[in-house]
C-alpha cells in the first residue's frame, strides 16, 4: 500500500471513532467498552501474526516502541474513553485537532524537526480556526462536567502526541502489525487491570446491539487495522505530518453524525472545512505533493 493510501484509510478510521466511542459506551461504563475493543484488537492482531507468518521482534528498539506506543495507548484512550462521557463527540474531535501543534514542539525539540516554520504555524493555525468555525460553541461545552470532560481529552492529546513522537524518534522498522500487536500486548493489561478496578470485573448485564457493534468496530478497525496503518504511515511521513490527520477527521466525523444521527449541518461547516483546507495547503507546501507524487510513482 502506498503511503497516501494508507494515510487516507487512516482519516476515514479515526473519522468514525469519536462517534463509535460514544456508542459503545452506550449501557456499558467507559472502562469496560475500552477493555473489550482492546481485547478484541489483540486477539485479532495476534491471529493476523499467525496466520501471515509474522514474527513479533523483541530486539531493543521493537521492545521500546511496544512500551512507548502501548503506555501511550493507554493514557490517551483511557482519557478519551473517560471525558467523551461529558462532551459531545464533536468537541472530542476538535480538541484532538490540537494534536498538530503539540506534536510540531515535540518534534521540534525530540526530533530536531524544522516543524516551527512560521508558514507551519499559520497554516496550523488556519486549520485550529475552521475547527472552532465548525465546532465551538457555548452551547457544546455548557455543562457543570464539561470542564472535566475537556481537561481529560487535553490530557490525551498531550500523550497522544508524546507517544507519537517518541516512536518516531526510536525509528523501529519492524512490520506495522507487530508494532500493533506488541503495543496492544503492553496496554491490554492495564485496561484489563483498570476496568477490574473500577467495575469490580463486572461486565454489563445486557448491552445494547449499537453499543457491542461499536465495540467490534473499534477492536476491529479502530485498534487493529487503523494502528497497523497509522505505524505504517508514521514510518514514512513526519511526525508533525501525521498529527495533520487530526486537522482533517473532525469535519468527517461532522458529516457522519449528519448523516447518522441527523444532525444538522450549518453554512458555517462549509467555510470552516475550507479555512482547514486552506491550513492544510499553507502547512505543507509543495514538500506533500512532491512526496505524494513520489509514493504513487
Amino acid at each position: 500500500m502506498s503511503v497516501p493510501s494508507a494515510y487516507l484509510a487512516v482519516v476515514a478510521i479515526w473519522s468514525t471513532t469519536p462517534l463509535a466511542i460514544q456508542w459503545s459506551a452506550l449501557g456499558t461504563t467507559f472502562a469496560f467498552a475500552v477493555m473489550a475493543r482492546m481485547v478484541i484488537g489483540l486477539a485479532l492482531a495476534l491471529a493476523l501474526i499467525a496466520l501471515c507468518r509474522i514474527d513479533l521482534p523483541l530486539h531493543r528498539r521493537a521492545r521500546q516502541s511496544y512500551v512507548v506506543g502501548g503506555l501511550g495507548t493507554f493514557g490517551a484512550m483511557l482519557a478519551t474513553y473517560w471525558g467523551a462521557r461529558y462532551i459531545d463527540s464533536g468537541l472530542v474531535s476538535v480538541l484532538f485537532g490540537l494534536t498538530p501543534l503539540v506534536t510540531s514542539v515535540f518534534a521540534a525539540l525530540w526530533l530536531k524537526e524544522d516543524s516551527l516554520r512560521p508558514a507551519r504555524l499559520a497554516g496550523l493555525a488556519l486549520g485550529l480556526g475552521g475547527l472552532a468555525l465548525i465546532f465551538v460553541t457555548n452551547q457544546e461545552v455548557a455543562g457543570p462536567q464539561a470542564v472535566y470532560g475537556i481537561a481529560a481529552l487535553l490530557l490525551g492529546v498531550v500523550i497522544y502526541a508524546a507517544s507519537l513522537v517518541g516512536l518516531k524518534r526510536i525509528g523501529d522498522r519492524s512490520p506495522p502489525l507487530a508494532t500493533t500487536a506488541g503495543t496492544l500486548v503492553v496496554a491490554v493489561p492495564l485496561f484489563v487491570a483498570t476496568w477490574w478496578l473500577t467495575d469490580e470485573g463486572l461486565a454489563p448485564a445486557a448491552m445494547p446491539s449499537r453499543a457491542g457493534a461499536a465495540i467490534v468496530y473499534l477492536g476491529v478497525f479502530g485498534s487493529v487495522v487503523g494502528f497497523s496503518l497509522y505505524y505504517y504511515v508514521i514510518k514514512h511521513l513526519e511526525a508533525s505530518k501525521v498529527a495533520l490527520i487530526t486537522l482533517i477527521t473532525p469535519v468527517l466525523a461532522l458529516l457522519l453524525g449528519h448523516l447518522a444521527n441527523g444532525e444538522a449541518v450549518q453554512p458555517r461547516v462549509w467555510l470552516g472545512a475550507a479555512l482547514i483546507s486552506l491550513g492544510l495547503a499553507v502547512h505543507q507546501g509543495r514538500e506533500w505533493f512532491a512526496r505524494t507524487a513520489a509514493a504513487d510513482g
